[in-house]
């Protein structure tokens, strides 16, 4: 194995990349995450502080290119897919990447309430300081806030995105470069998963079943974002798509109390919705990809 590592350039950039990419953004959280505290009971600023590892992996990527004399190009074959083209209908993908999140997280939502009804406050939307009239305008505020928030989106599909899936896509077939990205990037959140970012603290196994939902959604959230990357030429697409979902565009949300989904389900709550909501969206999207293939 090391041997066939050392004889592929690309198999040799990729390892470079994710020693890179996984020890900056560990030293990083080693240092900036203070021990036995958790992701709640920080401030606000302490957490924006410690969300600055979300840049590593694109700077592993440049730091990548730089070791291994790659080149900077920014569009084509090899490139860092930074260039962006609405030509041949390319302005879709964009269409796509800010709408999609908003409908599957609804639907989450949605099936979160039917298997914890118990969650439901149909006065939510105050304790978010939202006005009930407000309501339907949370996914566009969440999309235009998202889209200008997006800088520790880029942090992360500047490299997952950018650099490590055309790798993995170069190394073996589409379905495993798929499933191993997706486990990776889902490992590399274990340091922030282990404070409660992703799904709190209070559930069964923690933090283990915790970082394995994570590997799952990182999973299914690739496909989407590798196939708009693929698809357009560019990393944007994929910065705006992970930009919007972390921003939770949901009407829904003014009428969801997250701390009694919580108590209840633990974090298998949100979780359960999201795995529900995104399956089919991930089904249809392989069935197109395969058909473009053909085309």
């Amino acid at each position: 194995m090391i041997k066939r590592i050392k004889e592929n350039k690309d198999a040799k950039r990729l390892l470079i990349y994710l020693l890179l990419s996984f020890g900056l953004t560990f030293v990083w959280f080693a240092i900036a995450l203070p021990k036995g505290q958790t992701w709640d009971g920080m401030s606000s600023e302490k957490q924006s502080f410690v969300t600055l590892g979300m840049l590593f992996p694109v700077i592993a990527h440049v730091l990548t290119r730089w070791i291994t004399k790659e080149g900077f190009s920014m569009t084509g074959k090899d490139s860092m897919m930074l260039g962006i083209s609405f030509q041949k209908k390319k302005w879709i993908y964009y269409l796509l990447a800010a709408l999609l999140p908003w409908l599957y997280m609804e639907f989450a939502n949605l099936i979160t309430l039917l298997i914890c009804s118990e969650a439901y406050d149909p006065e939510y939307y105050l304790v978010m300081g939202i006005d009930k009239k407000m309501l339907p305008l949370l996914p566009i505020n969440s999309i235009v806030a998202g889209i200008i928030g997006s800088i520790g989106a880029f942090g992360e599909e500047g490299g997952w995105r950018g650099y490590m899936m055309p790798k993995l896509m170069k190394l073996m077939s589409r379905e495993k470069a798929l499933l191993l990205g997706g486990i990776i990037w889902g490992l590399w959140h274990a340091p922030i998963t282990c404070i409660g970012h992703n799904f709190g603290t209070d559930y069964p196994g923690f933090p283990y079943v915790g970082i394995l939902n994570m590997c799952v959604l990182c999973i299914l959230m690739g496909v989407l974002l590798t196939f708009i990357t693929e698809k357009s030429g560019s990393v944007w697409p994929a910065v705006i798509l992970h930009a919007v979902n972390n921003a939770s565009p949901s009407i829904l949300n003014g009428y969801i109390n997250p701390d009694k989904v919580g108590r209840i389900l633990g974090t298998s709550g949100s979780w359960v919705g999201m795995l529900v909501s995104l399956i089919p969206v991930v089904v249809v999207i392989l069935l197109l990809w395969r058909h473009s293939d053909k085309a």
